[in-house]
């Protein structure tokens, strides 16, 4: 398979990891838009959100469960942010799917604004 997070997976590219469980991989971003900015993806290949379906669903939960868990760890009381991207016109560049936590800096609500 040639899909970047899938070789970020099996270790043949390096990424700095922050997380792993069974079902779940998150590492730091290399191109962060924020002071905290990780990447939480299921270690089961989905494309994106339009390839959630009854059979993988599960995956969301667990990724959230994730992120509660590395939220808390990081302290991150005043608040974070979780994105995913589904498709090229919504920004996303990886087709395998990811949601972004991003934390550290005070956030706007723009879709042109980059957090």
């Amino acid at each position: 398979m040639d899909c970047l997070f899938c070789k970020i997976i099996a270790g043949a590219i390096p990424s700095t990891k922050i997380y792993e469980d069974e079902f779940v991989y998150a590492f730091q971003d290399i191109n962060p838009i924020a002071p905290l900015h990780y990447l939480f993806i299921p270690k089961q290949h989905i494309s994106g959100a339009s390839a959630i379906t009854a059979e993988n669903a599960e995956i969301v939960g667990k990724i959230f469960t994730a992120i509660a868990k590395v939220a808390a760890e990081e302290k991150l009381d005043s608040g974070f942010r979780v994105i995913t991207n589904c498709g090229a016109d919504a920004g996303q560049t990886v087709p395998h799917l990811h949601f972004h936590l991003l934390a550290g800096i005070e956030m706007g609500w723009s879709a042109n604004s980059g957090v």
